[in-house]
């Protein structure tokens, strides 16, 4: 087990996102629903009621402002709530693995074969609000840890969407990241993009999903650490 990730929280947060660097049968969008905060929590509840896993597609922009440069990456995304078992498998433009499971993250380098280890600790229930915002997520545990405005329906991809804003309400949080913005596809109640604005620098990170598809069985085999026995382990601190 790696050490626990400490130190101050802006190392944590920096940590949380280099390390990022779900179809359901939900209700359908109501045509003339006037929208509001409440009403658009409400129906993510439901859908987070039955959830239990989850696959998609998942794209990863990140926006680096200084030198107005964007990179982007690409694969899928396999979560599993129950056990707290999440996996993203990056394909393009080149690989690398997220594995988590429950308190402790790895990440696979195929390019250099090797695995930074980290356990969460103490900072779970943070990388708990990154990893899994809006997908299962019960809104009363979003509302102890942001405020939360409404900012209208979208078209997005070709999908309606509402779009919320969510600010931080610890200081040690939003002297890293100082709002949050999710777009709710309205016809499943679950993130179609969510996007991390850091404090004071104009970056971003841009997450975008696709195809996805909640409830399918996902087997064990699929968060298990596959990687080559030879890779070499590393247990950076945060």
């Amino acid at each position: 087990m790696g050490p626990t990730l400490t130190g101050k929280p802006g190392c944590f947060f920096s940590f949380v996102l280099a390390a990022l660097v779900f179809l359901s049968p939900g209700a359908n969008a109501q045509s003339g629903q006037k929208w509001t905060v409440d009403s658009a929590l409400g129906m993510m509840d439901a859908a987070a009621r039955d959830f239990r896993t989850l696959t998609a597609n998942v794209e990863h922009i990140k926006y680096t402002e200084v030198v107005k440069d964007a990179s982007k990456e690409s694969g899928q995304m396999w979560l599993r709530k129950k056990d707290d078992k999440m996996r993203i498998e990056f394909s393009h433009p080149d690989p690398r693995t997220i594995l988590r499971t429950g308190d402790n993250l790895a990440i696979y380098n195929p390019k250099i074969n090797r695995i930074e280890e980290y356990n969460l600790g103490k900072n779970r229930a943070l990388v708990d609000q990154y990893l899994e915002l809006g997908f299962g997520t019960r809104t009363e545990n979003l509302k102890k840890s942001y405020e939360i405005a409404f900012n209208g329906e979208q078209d997005l991809d070709g999908r309606k969407t509402l779009l919320l804003e969510l600010t931080p309400k610890s200081a040690e949080m939003r002297s890293q990241i100082s709002k949050v913005q999710v777009w709710i596809d309205e016809s499943s109640w679950l993130p179609a993009q969510q996007k991390f604005l850091e404090a004071g620098s104009g970056d971003y990170l841009l997450i975008r999903y696709s195809d996805i598809k909640k409830n399918l069985k996902i087997d064990d085999s699929r968060f298990k650490p596959d990687w080559p026995k030879n890779a070499t382990k590393i247990k950076p601190r945060g």
